[in-house]
């Protein structure tokens, strides 16, 4: 983190906490320069990028001041779903979301891509070229049924970050975190058996459960801790739960990330009830705090979470390169791999193993932490702005996500409709959940550069929810 973005964040936490009231005069630039031991330029970007967060507002030959502003919308509370095995619905609506996200012109607010326009890329361009011109007869034969071990080499180094001890001989490769985490429900599960999850929960997931004939018994879960082991433990105690999935570092949509004391919690719990843990970590790179959270998969001394992850949020989506780190269940899930999907493109492989070992991975995430973070404030301050009073917001602890909820009666499935003839996407909170629950709610996509024209489309968005209110 550079010197400016350092202290705009300590002087974002000192107004959020009050010490620096609304309407007051901070202190000067030059003040703040001798106070910090930081130069005049680094305090001037420094107070920019908190004018942007709409934090501070310049008054010219008197200083800089505290914004006057709504207050802080609340969290929401802990999500409370019909805890019954039901079947998966919605996938018309996920099928209408999945193609607007392409149509030119769209803002799609609705959709999880990255950011893809950061010069940190560049070198994984380049090892792709290179890759193309250098390794013809590599990249166009078979590739070895768990991937390249290179990548998986390097793999194995990323996941000492979390805790998790493992060699390459312990990972495969798959399409992306959705194949990982298909391949590690196929291995485990048959039609009619039931899974537990959180909820709201990521709709992909929901609509790979409903592909696998799978029924779904969603879990109450907190914004801010995760699910709730009580209400889990209840729910084995009543319904033949063959597996749990959680998300529980930079959660999709809540944001949230799971203490220690937690995820030990939900180990031991599955450890008695003698059932998997499906571990989602595709966005536990991008948590703001470092070093990033631990998984639940470094605590496992039986083998029986199956750990899933990709590229997909760090890096990109179009490289389809994931993994799974299935414990004692590796040799159903390279059968169940060999099976359903054969083996992977060498290509990005290659060119991936290379971005990550010559130091250009850690150097990218790094820099989009701080951007997403930068993003999460910029929007929320937006959604602050915009949107009607009586809302709450999720305090994201990583990734780009932002789940909003407003009162019962809006219904954002309507407001999504409406939103989709200004060529505004946004993805409702009814796609979260198995039952339909949450139709008061949306999830924010906010990887999309805070401009002018994505400032404005919150603004329209902000409209059609305030018309809602009112009819």
């Amino acid at each position: 983190m550079t010197r400016y973005q350092h202290l705009a964040n300590l002087l974002a936490e000192r107004i959020e906490q009050g010490l620096y009231r609304s309407g007051e005069r901070l202190p000067s630039v030059r003040a703040l320069s001798q106070e910090h031991g930081v130069s005049i330029s680094t305090v001037q970007q420094a107070y920019q990028i908190l004018e942007n967060l709409q934090l501070i507002t310049p008054q010219p030959r008197s200083g800089y001041f505290v914004a006057h502003r709504k207050a802080q919308p609340p969290v929401p509370a802990m999500s409370r779903p019909v805890q019954r095995p039901v079947e998966v619905t919605h996938w018309d609506e996920i099928l209408t979301l999945m193609e607007g996200r392409t149509k030119t012109g769209i803002t799609a607010f609705g959709g999880g891509q990255p950011d893809l326009s950061q010069p940190t890329l560049k070198p994984l361009w380049k090892e792709l070229s290179r890759v193309v011109q250098h390794n013809v007869n590599e990249i166009l034969s078979y590739d070895e049924l768990p991937g390249r071990r290179e990548l998986r080499e390097q793999i194995a180094r990323l996941m000492l970050d979390a805790g998790s001890v493992v060699t390459a001989d312990d990972l495969i490769i798959t399409s992306g975190c959705h194949s990982a985490l298909s391949l590690a429900l196929l291995t485990i599960c048959k039609p009619g058996d039931i899974v537990a999850l959180e909820s709201p929960s990521f709709y992909g997931t929901m609509q790979m459960l409903r592909g696998l004939g799978i029924k779904a018994i969603e879990i109450p879960t907190d914004p801010g801790t995760g699910i709730s082991v009580e209400a889990l433990e209840l729910a084995l105690e009543q319904w033949p739960i063959k597996g749990v999935i959680v998300v529980p570092n930079c959660n999709n949509p809540l944001g949230f990330i799971m203490p220690e004391a937690r995820k030990r919690q939900l180990l031991a719990l599955a450890q008695r009830h003698d059932i998997v843990i499906f571990e989602d970590d595709i966005c536990g790179e991008l948590a703001y705090e470092y070093p990033r959270p631990s998984s639940i998969h470094s605590l496992d001394i039986d083998g029986r979470v199956l750990l899933c992850n990709s590229f997909t949020k760090t890096v990109a989506p179009g490289l389809r390169v994931g993994w799974i780190a299935p414990g004692r269940y590796y040799d159903r899930v390279m059968h169940m791999k060999y099976a359903a999907s054969g083996t992977n493109v060498p290509s990005s492989q290659l060119a991936l193993a290379a971005f990550i070992r010559e130091g250009y991975y850690h150097r990218h995430v790094r820099r989009m932490r701080q951007i997403y973070q930068q993003n999460i404030e910029t929007y929320t301050c937006w959604v602050r702005q915009f949107f009607p009073c009586g809302i709450c917001v999720t305090r994201p602890k990583g990734s780009y996500m932002l789940w909003v909820e407003l009162p019962e009666h809006v219904d954002m499935v309507c407001v999504a409709r409406e939103l989709s003839r200004f060529n505004i996407q946004i993805a409702a909170g009814s796609l979260f959940s198995a039952s339909g629950k949450y139709r008061n709610c949306l999830r924010i996509n906010c990887a999309l550069p805070p401009n002018e024209k994505h400032r404005m489309a919150v603004e329209q968005m902000g409209e059609a929810v305030n018309m809602a209110m009112e009819e």
